[in-house]
C-alpha cells in the first residue's frame, strides 16, 4: 500500500516536532520554511512588497480538530474561533494559514483578534513583546489529509503533497494555535529562503 493509498479522506495529519525532521526526506527548499522561528508574515511582506495581501476565506465560531483541540488544552465540546486565510503576492497564493483561538483566550484585550478581517494575524502577534511561542511541530500532507483539502481549495493544479508547521502562541497568557501550509508557489518563487 502506497503512503497516498493510507490516507483516508478527511482524516487528521499527524504532527511531529521540529526537531525529529533530521533524517525525513524534506526538501531542502521547504526545510528552511519550517525551520524559521521569526514571523513568517514580515519575511513574506519583504519578499513580496506592496502586492503582499491576506485573502480571508473563513473565520467563525467551530470544532476544532482533536489534536488542535487537545494542544490548546479545551474540554470536549468547546468552541473556538476558526479563521482560514490566503497569504498572497499579487495572484500566486504562497501560504494558507489556518488560526484556532479557543473561546476563552477572545476575552479581555485579546478580543481583537476576532476582529481582523483583512489584517496579518502575524502583524499583531509580533508586534507585542510579551508574546510567548511554543515548540513548533511539523507535518508533510498528503491529497487525503483534511488540512491539505483546506490549503489547496484555490489552487488550480493540486499538488502530490504539501508541507507544514504549527505552533501554539501565547498572548496575555492565553493560548491559540497556528498552521501555516506552504505553498507550491511560495517554494518555486523564494525556495532558497535567502532573499525572502
Amino acid at each position: 500500500m502506497t503512503e497516498l493509498a493510507a490516507v483516508l479522506p478527511g482524516a487528521e495529519a499527524r504532527w511531529k516536532p521540529l526537531s525529529r525532521l533530521r533524517g525525513r526526506r524534506v526538501p531542502q527548499n521547504v526545510l528552511h520554511w519550517l525551520a524559521d522561528d521569526g514571523s513568517l508574515t514580515r519575511r513574506l511582506q519583504a519578499a513580496c512588497g506592496p502586492a503582499f495581501r491576506v485573502r480571508v476565506l473563513h473565520q467563525g465560531w467551530g470544532r476544532p480538530q482533536p489534536s488542535e483541540a487537545r494542544l490548546l488544552h479545551m474540554r470536549r465540546g468547546e468552541t473556538a474561533m476558526l479563521r482560514e486565510v490566503e497569504l498572497c503576492c499579487g495572484t500566486g497564493v504562497w501560504v494558507f494559514a489556518r488560526t484556532v483561538i479557543p473561546a476563552r483566550s477572545l476575552r479581555g484585550p485579546l478580543r481583537r483578534l476576532a476582529t481582523l478581517g483583512a489584517r496579518p494575524l502575524g502583524a499583531v502577534l509580533f508586534s507585542d513583546p510579551a508574546l510567548r511561542r511554543g515548540p513548533t511541530q511539523t507535518t508533510h500532507l498528503l491529497p487525503g489529509h483534511a488540512l491539505f483539502q483546506a490549503a489547496a481549495v484555490s489552487l488550480a493544479v493540486r499538488p502530490p503533497d504539501l508541507w507544514g508547521r504549527r505552533s501554539l502562541f501565547f498572548l496575555a497568557g492565553k493560548p491559540l494555535l497556528v498552521n501555516e501550509i506552504f505553498l507550491p508557489a511560495l517554494v518555486a518563487a523564494h525556495g532558497e529562503g535567502a532573499d525572502a
